[in-house]
């Protein structure tokens, strides 16, 4: 007997008493959808503890232009920008206002003037502003460009890149105005910011970065300043007398990251660092952001990083860096009050400390989350091994009741293995379709569960093949023993039975 017949017979057979094998095939549903859904759970919840781990910038190393810092009275956040600014033919320019077009590309005129021309109104940064006190010394100097971040892309380890040019700019839209900090960023951005949701819209797109076109997106803060409770995608807000269209609003998901008024994430509001390097004339970064791959890495790419920016940069071995380089636990050590001394010799530590603390936080989270995921799993089995007796139970009451057909089967030819195969197929077909049934309710449930709860969850392909091969595997332990029984049947004792 061919697959397919015995297939057709245990449909059959299974359909006679439709509502026993509809009670066998429930209890494999719920089964395979408690483990389907708990495995949902575990998993969601592992990844939200590491995304919150992320989220909190244990994996943040960010290169900042210069080694030191002047504070000046009119701070606009740029940067020393060593291009020919001014060469003839390279002379800044004044911005007129910009026009939007469909295909994302920023029009603007550029009406020329001395860009330090003390009688002229300048509606943005100005060279000298930009470029601070040129007396400072190769300290104050910024050299990082985005061929560096390229650079710094192809180091094993890293993760995530993003360039950064940040301003202090007002934000206008109609009447209102809000003064907030704007940054030039890169797409990559919300990936390194893992706390980041979207209440409305997306981040700017790679295609409008490659086109400098004047996108914005806002943090809530200054959506809600601006706009109040109604929602800016599509709306044009004006800073330095040009129009960006609003693509999108950040939110914020995680505990470790709080939303206020001047917190420099959600207070902000970003573009695309092209699109700045295009209207302010500039070709040079303030930062670089970066994210490791792994936190226990952290110290290892940042030395990394800076061997590269000094090979990049033709910096001796004698002479200092030109930039900075800091990590989370560099940046927690030079805020902290500790005595010089004692901060020397704790900073010389820092990449024993950073393996140390950070690896043995990952161990132990990874412990805690496979530790849940296997408590809830062992939880969702006890459901299958009800579903598995009750698909045992059900084979030997068919057994029983079929024993006369078994034996003509046998008289007219049928081998104990037909007989066997036949059994284990209708066994199978109860588990599989069970399982099918279960896979559907759990996903539902998983959503659900997400929706209602707002837990995280987070469903695989391999789980639900693992979920489907699972109840393939009880369908056939749990009907072996009633096939094999059936199959030990003897044909003149089976034709005699009644």
């Amino acid at each position: 007997m061919t697959l397919p017949v015995s297939l057709a017979v245990a449909l059959r057979a299974l359909g006679r008493n439709r509502l026993q094998t509809a009670l066998t095939m429930l209890g494999m549903t719920i089964g395979v959808a408690a483990v389907l859904a708990m495995i949902a759970l575990g998993t969601g919840a592992e990844a939200a503890i590491d995304q919150q781990v992320r989220a909190a910038g244990m994996n943040l190393i960010v290169v900042t232009a210069g080694n030191y810092k002047i504070k000046t009275e009119d701070d606009f956040g740029g940067v020393i920008d060593h291009q020919a600014a001014f060469a003839p033919d390279r002379a800044p320019f004044r911005l007129a206002p910009a026009v939007w077009r469909p295909d994302d590309a920023p029009v603007f005129r550029l009406i020329g003037h001395p860009e330090d021309d003390p009688m002229e109104k300048h509606n943005h940064p100005t060279a000298s502003q930009r470029l601070g006190d040129t007396e400072a010394g190769l300290g104050s100097a910024a050299t990082l460009t985005s061929a560096d971040a390229e650079a710094i892309r192809r180091i094993r380890g890293v993760q995530y890149v993003a360039e950064g040019l940040h301003q202090n700019a007002h934000v206008a839209f109609g009447a209102k105005r809000w003064f907030t900090r704007l940054h030039g960023t890169d797409v990559e951005l919300p990936s390194i910011r893992r706390a980041w949701t979207f209440s409305s819209g997306r981040f700017f797109s790679a295609r409008e970065q490659r086109n400098r076109a004047q996108a914005i997106v806002l943090g809530n803060v200054v959506a809600q300043t601006l706009f109040g409770n109604e929602d800016p995608v599509g709306r044009d807000v004006i800073i330095w007398k040009q129009a960006f269209r609003v693509v999108g609003v950040i939110g914020n998901s995680s505990w470790m990251v709080a939303a206020a008024k001047g917190d420099d994430q959600f207070d902000a509001v970003y573009v695309p660092y092209t699109t700045v390097h295009a209207l302010l004339n500039l070709s040079k970064l303030n930062d670089i952001t970066i994210t490791s791959a792994s936190t226990g890495d952290v110290t290892r790419v940042a030395k990394e990083v800076t061997e590269l920016l000094r090979a990049r940069h033709g910096i001796g071995v004698r002479n200092p860096d030109d930039f900075t380089v800091t990590t989370q636990a560099r940046e927690a050590l030079a805020k902290g009050s500790l005595r010089p001394e004692v901060a020397r010799a704790v900073v010389g530590n820092v990449a024993g400390l950073e393996k140390v603390t950070l690896e043995q936080l990952g161990k132990t989270l990874d412990r805690a989350s496979r530790t849940m995921t296997a408590l809830l799993a062992a939880t969702a089995a006890v459901s299958l091994l009800v579903g598995g007796i009750g698909i045992m139970n059900i084979m030997l009451l068919s057994v029983t009741e079929r024993t006369r057909e078994i034996g003509i089967r046998r008289a007219v030819g049928a081998r104990a293995r037909d007989v066997l195969r036949q059994f284990l197929v209708e066994a199978m077909t109860l588990g599989l379709a069970g399982g099918g049934a279960g896979i559907v309710v759990g996903l539902a449930a998983a959503l659900a569960i997400s929706r209602t709860l707002r837990w995280s969850t987070a469903v695989s392909p391999g789980a639900v093949a693992l979920s489907f091969g699972i109840a393939a595997l009880v369908g056939v332990f749990f009907g072996w023993y009633p096939a094999r029984q059936a199959a030990r049947v003897h044909p003149i004792e089976s034709l005699r039975f009644e």
